[in-house]
């Protein structure tokens, strides 16, 4: 089997597919032969992401769901499943990022970034592996960051809540490995994406991405470029394909050795 169609007649859910990482996924699965549910709850970011998909003779069809509504997760995967048929994997991307450090953070701060990266992550696997289970296959993908196991200044509600939902993908893997489904977590660092270049103000702080910053206590890249979004989905599609099949529970970590390995 050619690269072209290693996910042939495989159906994919994608969250968060209207830009950066989960676009590239989307495009990335869809070049392989799946056909991608691609979610985001912006409509309209959506719409212009899947249209360019399908521009290109890609199998991409767009849903609007809020990951952190559970009774709108359900329905979405209902609605998926029957227009499109039984989702084989999964690939939780959704995310947001807020700022600040951990004794000014707000509550809204807080429970917002754990809403979206933690509770959507649980919200959207319960759904979809719930019903692989009985299938007896299936593969999911949390994107994660390596973030969840290296502090970082002012990232003390994102590094958290990509902790927990790390831990929950690899907990779920286990108990879920008797019934041949796999989950296993990409943890991604600096990518070239709208979420890192927010953070960046003028060239001296992209050059403090590359070359490290001794004052927030942070190594810079050894490889010495910032990852592209296709770099992160090239990984998630290699974990979900055949080639991983005796993979889960693992952390793979795409930063071009931006923690050291560790």
């Amino acid at each position: 089997m050619s690269a072209e169609d290693v996910m042939r007649d495989r159906i994919a859910l994608v969250t968060g597919a209207a830009g950066g990482i989960g676009a590239a996924v989307a495009r990335t699965l869809a070049a392989r032969g799946a056909t991608v549910a691609a979610v985001d709850r912006d409509p309209a970011r959506l719409a212009e992401a899947v249209d360019k998909l399908v521009a290109e003779g890609l199998a991409v069809t767009g849903y609007t769901a809020d990951v952190t509504d559970h009774a709108e997760v359900d329905a979405l995967v209902d609605r998926v499943e029957r227009e499109t048929g039984p989702v084989d994997s999964l690939v939780n991307v959704a995310g947001v990022l807020r700022l600040g450090g951990a004794l000014e953070l707000s509550q809204e701060d807080w429970a917002g970034t754990f809403a979206v990266n933690a509770t959507g992550v649980f919200n959207v696997s319960r759904a979809v592996v719930g019903r692989m289970v009985p299938r007896r296959r299936g593969a999911v993908v949390t994107v994660a960051s390596n973030a969840a196991s290296t502090a970082r200044v002012a990232m003390a509600a994102y590094a958290a809540s990509k902790a927990a939902a790390t831990m929950f993908t690899k907990v779920l893997g286990l108990e879920v490995a008797r019934h041949g489904i796999r989950c296993n977590v990409v943890a991604p660092g600096s990518t070239d994406t709208p979420m890192l270049t927010s953070m960046w103000h003028d060239e001296a702080d992209r050059t403090a991405t590359l070359a490290g910053n001794p004052g927030a206590f942070r190594v810079g890249i050894p490889l010495g470029r910032v990852a592209s979004p296709e770099d992160v989905a090239e990984a998630v599609a290699f974990l979900l394909s055949d080639q991983a099949r005796h993979i889960t529970m693992h952390d793979l970590t795409v930063d071009g050795g931006a923690t050291l390995g560790v």
